[in-house]
């Protein structure tokens, strides 16, 4: 062999060679990769898991609110006890709020420091507060926030009982993380757009499956309905990243064991009328 032929023959080894680890370093990262996804798509199989209804035996839903994006199912016959309510996010209009204070009498305190609109409830007593829920007393960029715990103590509604909504774009998750054991306490009911099912700018999906757990230490999960604004086939078993959860104080209610509560309710209806709907499979009630 000459010195030419062997100098060829050597660069054409280490040629083969550096292909060869080109594909086996992109073989481990296409092996890790579908392994984050199996255990991303576990995790969201265990969270979703944790958020399925249960089957209440002294629970009645009725629809409360706006007719579409905005209407909640609560469980009307457990109201009688409620001494106050609180909205928080309202954007204008409060139909939830407004059917809350008549059906039980009380005042409901809404909250909104992104629009100061004062929705209309001439039949009920609402009270509007431009001033968001936060984890922490705070003023940012002219906008007032403050905790729910503290948000009681400002309407004098710390021995209340009380009946909550909550839909905030996402700023849930650091309100009721940092919210102490006695808000819920106090709270019959509480219902919660929930945004996000993974990591994102508002939380961990680590500290959402935190906070799910927190809560089901004091309440049951009555109802969860899917907003079809948001449908997605990428969150699997998630239809959709934003989802409406119903959670009941264990005070109130008892669970039966022989039946499941899945799917749609009769009286859900989509966020969005015009558009699809992405509810997991129905089941009768």
């Amino acid at each position: 062999m000459t010195t030419r032929q062997f100098w060829v023959a050597t660069g054409g080894v280490t040629i083969i060679v550096a292909i060869f680890g080109v594909v086996a370093r992109n073989q481990v990262k296409v092996y890790r990769a579908r392994q984050h996804g199996n255990a991303a798509a576990d995790q969201r199989r265990a969270y979703f898991e944790m958020l399925q209804p249960v089957a209440l035996k002294n629970c009645e839903l009725e629809r409360f609110g706006e007719p579409n994006d905005g209407g909640y199912l609560m469980c009307g016959n457990l109201l009688g006890g409620v001494q106050s309510g609180y909205s928080y996010g309202i954007s204008g209009y409060d139909g939830w709020g407004c059917d809350i204070s008549i059906k039980s009498r009380i005042t409901v305190h809404q909250y909104d420091c992104f629009d100061p609109t004062v929705p209309e409830c001439p039949k009920g007593a609402t009270r509007f507060h431009v001033e968001c829920v936060g984890d922490k007393p705070e003023t940012v960029e002219g906008r007032v926030f403050d905790t729910v715990w503290n948000q009681f103590a400002k309407d004098g509604d710390r021995s209340k009982r009380i009946v909550l909504k909550m839909d905030v774009e996402g700023a849930e998750w650091a309100a009721l993380l940092s919210a102490p054991d006695e808000v819920f306490e106090h709270i019959d009911q509480l219902v919660i757009e929930f945004h996000g099912v993974a990591d994102d700018g508002h939380a961990t999906q680590e500290q959402k499956r935190r906070l799910v757990q927190r809560l089901k230490q004091f309440f049951e999960i009555g109802h969860i309905h899917f907003n079809n604004a948001t449908c997605t086939n990428d969150l699997e078993p998630f239809p959709t990243w934003v989802y409406e959860v119903l959670f009941v104080s264990k005070r109130l209610v008892s669970v039966d064991p022989s039946r499941r509560a899945v799917g749609l309710h009769p009286l859900d209806a989509p966020n969005i009328p015009d558009a699809a709907d992405c509810q997991p499979k129905a089941r009768s009630f």
